[in-house]
């Protein structure tokens, strides 16, 4: 099967880490289809004289990188394909990778419309009017391939196609090293071709070329073109964005409408929830328990288990299914993390989850405060197991770096819905960069855990999908639960998922090759979370 992923706009590290999980652990082959924001590139044995100008000047970053060629560029409106396929365990494999990917531009091309070839000599990628008297590069390839621990040659990196770049921006490097020829694009060859038309046509043939017997595709909405008019403007975004993504608001429950059997809750308010709730009181501290309207608050309380939030009650972001205030935050409480520690030793908690809030504000997305957190506990309680459940911290390499560096014994971070949801759910939030997360403390050698909720208008072959996904950057732990709307201002819910249903999706993450899934209508994050960590582990 070819996993087929359009994933929008995706800053390059983030993009490449992606690609090496993948490459590592997807027992499947991938194509992950995107646009980069203005990035130059430099390959392994680029000359960085091709640079002519600091990028910083021209609103663009530079980026090192492993795959062969030299400098090339990346921005809005050029194509980037990164095929992660298997390929033949020989050194012949990677030349004829190059030129399987030179034929696919080639024959994308000609379905849309333009004649293009491949260079004799030293000149790889794709051209127009190469026998002419002014050759022009409109495809550039840049490959490598890598040996992974199963055995499998792997491929990485692949093919940039310039469907509407702003092409000056070409003119602050030397292309590919080749400085007597120019850069073109479609757009500048004369084609007004959409993006995603573009998109749909290369897919096509890179599927025939890789022989895949059969097409997983699911594409990230970025935000379809308004052809309501102006009803549709007045619409609230977080309806509008849905509404883009496919699911009409007014299709959703309403609100009132009683829930099934099966979402009841029983209130137990024992002597542990009372002792729990007193401890966590006392000592000035949030649990996301309260402030999300966890429905299993009972049970866990009453189990002696809680789940601490950190770094204030006032989120940075406003997603279209959570309840947590996002009022302007306050400054951290610089003994908040010993005050969590004291929580965990008098509660004699054998297993300890602790989440946070997005804080945008701080300069590490709250990284530090989370880190520390961790080590206090580690401090009073050595025998108790840490889980952490966090932000994106923007994808920023050095915040994540600082919570990995503390070593939690599961690092959890929720993906929360599939691909065509992710802008209408969470919009400040993104599917690539919440992989390319999991992917980054996977390979800092952590236990990693995600999360979803069904019921806001996804089908059942997205959430297969993206389990596959969370498997292919090596997540062991995934919890799949049903959305329940807080209030009239989120996400309507769609419809409500019968246990049987859940049962199914277990079965299938099990067959993907996820360690533990817990599944469930109630589940929620933390939800069993020490069971689920010790079968984690047991499986590993």
């Amino acid at each position: 099967m070819l996993r087929v992923r359009s994933l929008g706009t995706v800053p390059y590290h983030e993009a490449y880490g992606l690609q090496h999980a993948l490459a590592a652990e997807a027992a499947d082959d991938y194509l992950l289809v995107l646009q980069h924001p203005h990035t130059y590139t430099l390959g392994a044995h680029a000359d960085e004289r091709h640079v002519l100008v600091d990028p910083a000047t021209v609103g663009a970053v530079l980026e090192r990188t492993d795959r062969g060629g030299d400098v090339t560029y990346h921005g809005p409106g050029q194509l980037v394909a990164y095929p992660i396929v298997t390929v033949p365990d020989d050194p012949a494999s990677g030349p004829a990778h190059v030129h399987r990917l030179e034929q696919v531009v080639v024959a994308t091309l000609a379905d849309l419309g333009l004649s293009g070839t491949t260079s004799e000599g030293d000149y790889p990628g794709v051209w127009v009017d190469v026998g002419g008297p002014h050759p022009r590069k409109i495809a550039a390839v840049g490959i490598r391939t890598v040996r992974t621990g199963s055995g499998r040659r792997r491929t990485l990196h692949g093919v940039a196609l310039n469907v509407s770049p702003d092409l000056a921006m070409f003119g602050h490097i030397v292309p590919c090293g080749i400085a007597d020829r120019g850069v073109t694009s479609l757009a500048a060859e004369g084609l007004d071709v959409a993006y995603g038309e573009v998109v749909d046509a290369f897919v096509a043939r890179a599927a025939a070329a890789f022989g895949a017997r059969s097409i997983d595709r699911h594409d990230v909405v970025q935000g379809a073109a308004d052809r309501q008019g102006a009803s549709m403007k007045r619409e609230r975004p977080l309806l509008r964005r849905l509404r883009q993504a496919g699911v009409p608001p007014e299709e959703g429950l309403d609100i009132g409408q009683r829930k099934p059997e099966w979402m009841r809750v029983p209130v137990r308010i024992g002597k542990g929830y009372r002792q729990l709730g007193a401890t966590v009181h006392d000592l000035g501290l949030v649990t996301v328990c309260e402030e999300a309207g966890c429905p299993n608050i009972y049970e866990c309380w009453a189990d002696g288990t809680a789940t601490f939030m950190i770094n204030g009650e006032r989120c940075t972001r406003a997603c279209g299914f959570c309840q947590v205030d996002t009022r302007h935050p306050l400054a951290l409480s610089p003994d908040e993390p010993e005050r969590v520690a004291e929580a965990v030793e008098r509660m004699r908690l054998g297993h300890a989850v602790i989440t946070c809030v997005a804080r945008d504000d701080l300069a590490d997305g709250g990284a530090g405060a989370m880190a520390q957190t961790i080590r206090a506990i580690r401090s009073r309680t050595p025998e108790t197991t840490v889980e952490v459940l966090i932000s994106d911290c923007r994808g920023d390499a050095a915040s994540l770096d600082t919570i990995f560096e503390a070593r939690p014994d599961v690092l959890n971070h929720n993906i929360e819905t599939v691909a065509r949801l992710q802008r209408a759910v969470r919009p400040s939030a993104g599917y690539a960069r919440s992989l390319a997360v999991l992917a980054r403390a996977g390979q800092a050698g952590l236990v990693t855990k995600s999360g979803l909720m069904v019921g806001l208008g996804e089908r059942g072959d997205e959430v297969v999908a993206t389990m596959a996904d969370l498997r292919g950057v090596g997540v062991s732990i995934v919890t799949i639960g049903q959305y329940l709307r807080p209030s009239r201002d989120h996400l309507p819910v769609s419809r409500y998922w019968a246990p049987e249903e859940f049962d199914r999706l277990r079965g299938v993450g099990t067959a993907l090759g996820v360690a533990h899934v817990e599944a469930s209508p109630l589940t929620r994050s933390s939800y069993h979370a020490r069971e689920a960590a010790t079968a984690a582990n047991r499986g590993a």
